[in-house]
């Protein structure tokens, strides 16, 4: 049964983002959250990937879909696996990439961020990926940019960051196979404040996925979370006692105002992925995280390099992933001929 989009008004960025991210035939023109999307087009994004890994194999890894495309790299917060994999993403799919340096661009002389659009729309971009500090930027954005222009999410405050959700679906369907009704995922640490976390929730509920759990303290768990249909542990090892995938969280200190925490120490101890606390899930465990790693307070090392661990794989998958949203947003998605080298 196919799951059709709904139409979901997100209270943190306060708008229907499914009017705005779809055209009228119901195809991509932006991809600014998961929320709202129907598993097909989740699943088509998939499968549009796995045509991508095996370009990403070949000796020359291009395909000239995006030949003539301009695509203009928009981050306003630091970044290094999310801006290299598009950028990547980008040149394999032929077109002309552009990183601005936000701090050195005319934004820090007190230009308006409106008029800084306007200006990379007269150099005739087709593309803006847009990673920005404040909840619903990149809603913003798309909703103030020409109309030949998409733009993509690259992560938005606490709000959202899908194709970070989407590389880990890939992530999880290349380890566990496509049905996703069978698993049991965990997700843990700093719920609060991770767009990663949300965004995440939304495509395993999207994708049908047959136990979504939540692990933290109750200090890092959103008052209304089981509002999104996940059930919620405070103990990690009750959380993750047979679970098929154990997704880890950065916590986010940056974005903490206040005593969240007693220590990392006691966080470490607590919820921090060791060989020992492992035992509790399935012997054929994944672990993932989504960066950066911080060893010694949400994982141990030996966890983290692990047998179990994916979290490489999932850097690599992100440039197949994040191909395959660019073509499909630009309205290219890959034939078969396609997907030979050039």
């Amino acid at each position: 049964m196919v799951n059709k989009p709904t139409r979901p008004t997100d209270p943190l960025i306060g708008n229907d983002s499914w009017n705005i991210q779809l055209d009228s035939n119901g195809r991509l023109k932006h991809f600014l959250t998961i929320e709202g999307l129907g598993s097909e087009i989740l699943t088509n994004i998939l499968d549009t990937a796995e045509s991508f890994a095996n370009v990403n194999q070949q000796r020359v890894k291009k395909v000239p879909l995006l030949r003539g495309k301009t695509i203009v790299n928009l981050f306003f917060e630091a970044s290094t696996r999310t801006r290299t994999t598009f950028e990547l993403a980008a040149k394999r799919l032929s077109a002309d990439i552009l990183n601005i340096n936000i701090s050195t661009s005319a934004t820090s002389k007190g230009e308006s961020l409106l008029d800084t659009l306007q200006n990379l729309q007269a150099m005739l971009c087709d593309m803006f990926i847009v990673r920005h500090c404040d909840s619903g930027a990149a809603h913003f954005i798309a909703g103030n940019v020409a109309p030949h222009i998409s733009v993509i999410n690259a992560g938005d405050g606490r709000h959202a960051h899908p194709t970070q959700a989407m590389l880990d679906m890939f992530t999880i369907r290349r380890n566990k196979g496509r049905d996703f009704g069978r698993l049991r995922v965990a997700i843990v640490g700093d719920l609060l404040h991770s767009r990663v976390a949300r965004s995440q929730i939304h495509a395993l509920n999207i994708l049908n996925t047959g136990d979504v759990r939540v692990i933290a303290p109750k200090t890092l768990i959103p008052t209304d979370i089981e509002d999104m249909g996940v059930t919620v542990f405070n103990d990690l090892e009750a959380g993750i006692k047979d679970a098929d995938v154990i997704i880890m969280l950065r916590l986010q200190k940056e974005r903490m105002q206040g005593a969240f925490l007693p220590s990392e120490h006691e966080y470490y101890s607590q919820y921090g992925l060791t060989e020992e606390s492992l035992r509790a899930a399935r012997d054929d465990v994944i672990v993932m995280h989504p960066g950066p790693i911080n060893r010694g307070v949400e994982i141990e090392s030996r966890v983290a390099d692990g047998e179990h661990s994916v979290i490489l794989d999932q850097v690599t998958y992100g440039i197949s992933v994040r191909m395959a949203i660019m073509s499909m947003v630009l309205g290219r998605e890959p034939e078969h001929n396609e997907t030979e080298a050039n």
